[in-house]
């Protein structure tokens, strides 16, 4: 069955040049064809992404009452599925003692890997069925939670018509001090230079699923569509109560102060860090990660890129941020107080 009103993807999919495709594959030996440039500024996907699986994924099933978390990678995302499910779902902490891999949908299918080296990763199933479904499909529970790394250009305009969406923001600084121990730990990524290299691949936004100022600008700019709940991570880390208090009222719930305050010390970093059914260590037995690498759950700190900087690599990340926040009045929290 057709989606009702299925729009034709409204970008092309462009392989970057030669000698930037020879660069990636030599430092991120999870990309032996490279990456592509999609939107009409650059988000990056595998070179192996096709035009009808990118035009699926625009087409995703919308449904009222559906919920999406859209962030940037390395904003906080896990953290923030984990806050807005429960918040949705009444704190039902033992409907929580499940993987967010069953409880949410990744919107990415193959897209952010290369589909020839990792063939089992082309598709992930959740969202490659729901892809297959009219946004009408009267059999889809309710709500449905949807997450992704998507801007809002490469997501279908009416999601913002019919679902909640909370938008995740962070300090660019700590974006890439996190994205370079992540993309170290995946073995689909497997970068293989040191934190000067990809400091510099961030800032040109050739790593996939980035640029990233640009994917916050965007998001920014429609920040007061009243299905758009922005959030900042650093908010998050500060006020955690506040911030829950927020997106509840976003998804019109009601929730006590001693409701606030247990969910608070659920998603509190140490103890968050501690749940098995967010923290992904299975992907250490399944060969997704590197066993010696860290774990996907790491820090979680405000201005961690002061342990990683030079100041020479800071210099010019200032600089290149103020260039890319010309012209809006988007500004970050770079260090805790």
């Amino acid at each position: 069955m057709s989606t009702p009103d299925k729009k034709a993807f409204p970008y092309k999919i462009i392989p970057l040049d030669s000698e930037t495709q020879k660069a990636i594959a030599r430092d991120f030996a999870g990309y032996p064809n490279g990456l592509a440039s999609v939107n009409h500024w650059g988000f990056k996907l595998s070179a192996t992404s096709s035009p009808k699986e990118i035009e699926n994924l625009y087409n995703y099933p919308r449904k009222a009452g559906d919920v999406w978390v859209v962030t940037p990678p390395k904003c906080g995302t896990t953290w923030t599925q984990e806050m807005v499910w429960l918040i949705a779902n009444d704190l039902d902490y033992d409907g929580a003692k499940t993987t967010l891999s069953e409880r949410w949908d990744f919107l990415r299918t193959g897209a952010l890997t290369d589909g020839e080296k990792y063939p089992d990763l082309k598709t992930t199933r959740r969202s490659d069925a729901a892809c297959q479904q009219s946004s009408d499909s009267s059999h889809c529970a309710q709500p449905r939670f949807v997450k992704t790394h998507w801007p809002l250009s490469m997501i279908h305009p009416r999601v913002l018509n019919v679902c909640k969406v909370v938008y995740v923001a962070r300090n660019p600084k700590d974006v890439c001090v996190s994205f370079f121990h992540h993309c170290r730990l995946m073995t689909h990524v497997d970068f293989l230079g040191d934190m000067q290299m990809f400091v510099k691949y961030f800032m040109e936004g050739l790593i996939v699923a980035t640029p990233v100022m640009e994917h916050m600008v965007e998001a920014w700019n429609v920040r007061h569509h009243p299905n758009i709940c922005f959030i900042f991570f650093e908010d998050m880390k500060r006020d955690l109560q506040s911030e829950i208090r927020r997106v509840a009222e976003f998804l019109g719930k009601s929730l006590s102060c001693e409701q606030v305050d247990e969910l608070a010390e659920h998603l509190h970093f140490d103890n968050f860090k501690k749940n098995p059914y967010v923290n992904k260590e299975e992907g250490k037995t399944a060969g997704d990660f590197h066993a010696d690498r860290g774990d996907f759950i790491r820090k979680g700190k405000i201005g961690d890129w002061k342990n990683h900087f030079t100041p020479e690599m800071s210099e010019k990340f200032d600089k290149w941020m103020a260039e890319k926040l010309k012209g809006t009045d988007l500004s970050f929290t770079m260090e805790d107080a």
